[in-house]
């Protein structure tokens, strides 16, 4: 649980953040919604960027398209920024969820190979910042936003 309290703590916080946002201003979880996943795509975007190579090379041990096109692992920083920016602005709402359903939706299926193979690698979700292994937990957050980006998806 120790070395998952980073990870929990930017998850919780993205949470709150979202809540301060929307509190008065709406009620609706799709509202919400979008707060969160900007806010915790932007961080986790961040988070990869001050190290660009490294979080590339932990990343291409278990993503499908960054194990085939090493050009997509230094690109995926940009791609989690853009689409938390998007979250974030309400620019191409669909556009977004479609896009964020195909990035985790490929990332959950790496991170579930990568498990089943018993590979023992860093989670680069974090970046090169934070010590995180690759686990359920990784899995959780790729399906957690899947989910509710197909979420948000059905109910625009």
């Amino acid at each position: 649980m120790k070395r998952y309290w980073p990870l929990f703590a930017l998850v919780l916080i993205a949470a709150l953040e979202a809540v301060a946002l929307t509190h008065g201003v709406s009620k609706s979880n799709f509202v919400w919604m979008h707060f969160f996943m900007g806010l915790f795509l932007c961080k986790f975007a961040l988070l990869k960027l001050f190290n660009p190579r490294g979080f590339a090379d932990g990343f291409q041990m278990y993503d499908l398209v960054a194990k085939k096109f090493s050009g997509y692992a230094y690109l995926y920083p940009f791609i989690e920024l853009g689409l938390g920016l998007s979250y974030l602005s309400f620019v191409y709402p669909v556009v977004t969820y479609v896009i964020t359903i195909l990035v985790m939706g490929t990332g959950a299926i790496g991170v579930i190979r990568a498990l089943r193979q018993g590979l023992d690698v860093r989670c680069a979700c974090m970046g090169t910042v934070l010590d995180v292994p690759l686990s359920t937990v990784t899995l959780s957050e790729d399906i957690g936003m899947g989910i509710m980006a197909c979420w948000m998806l059905i109910a625009s």
